[in-house]
């Protein structure tokens, strides 16, 4: 723990050096630990200094959503065409979530209507319209692609540390248990095997972000 400053060295405290301390304190200790109080011990300031930059622990928390979601901001500048753009905004997005696999549920049940994720969205809206997509349906693109990542995570995240998905299970099922079920021994035992171990991408994730984008691309 910081020794505690004085009011004169608060002056350099900043919104995104507390989000960021929240947000490593929320992967330590997870958000039960979470207290204006324990964020100002992490940066050794006194709590009341907080809430000159953060309104108070819902700001709080709605800020530690808009950190998860700007290191995943959808890369459509730089990519080829609007569908690579997407699905590398998923998959940055996937990985960044479960690397923050604590703060998840934040993201599952707050909307975050921060300025800065306005600011990430109308800029994604932007690129999507100049290339030939109404505003209306972009945002209904990335709220699909969004929506999909996040229920994705939240069943990996629901597994445990080991990532196992309810595909993995039935696929650890003896046979001898799905005897009674054999179109569905016959598909667990025809599913791809994550290589790599747990750590790599899940194909079924794969598979259904392609399926996704071919549907977006055909409307």
């Amino acid at each position: 723990m910081s020794p505690k400053r004085t009011r004169g060295q608060n002056a350099g405290l900043t919104r995104q050096a507390i989000l960021q301390a929240a947000l490593e304190l929320a992967d330590r200790e997870g958000l039960k630990a979470l207290s204006m109080r324990r964020i100002g011990q992490e940066l050794g300031v006194e709590a009341m200094s907080l809430y000159q930059h953060v309104g108070g622990k819902e700001a709080l928390l709605d800020g530690l959503v808009e950190q998860l979601f700007t290191q995943a901001a959808p890369p459509l500048a730089e990519a080829s065409s609007w569908e690579e753009g997407l699905r590398e905004y998923a998959h940055t997005l996937m990985r960044v979530l479960l690397a923050h696999r604590d703060v998840v549920p934040l993201v599952v049940g707050r909307p975050a209507i921060t300025p800065r994720n306005l600011r990430l969205m109308e800029e994604a809206l932007r690129i999507l319209r100049a290339a030939g997509l109404p505003p209306e349906r972009a945002l209904d693109m990335l709220y699909a692609v969004t929506g999909f990542v996040v229920g994705h995570v939240a069943i990996l995240a629901a597994g445990g540390r080991d990532r196992h998905t309810p595909a993995d299970r039935l696929q650890a099922i003896p046979d001898p248990d799905l005897r009674e079920t054999p179109l569905l021994a016959e598909a667990a035992r025809a599913q791809p095997a994550r290589a790599g171990g747990r750590d790599a991408p899940d194909p079924r994730f794969g598979f259904a972000l392609e399926a996704m984008l071919r549907g977006f691309a055909s409307l």
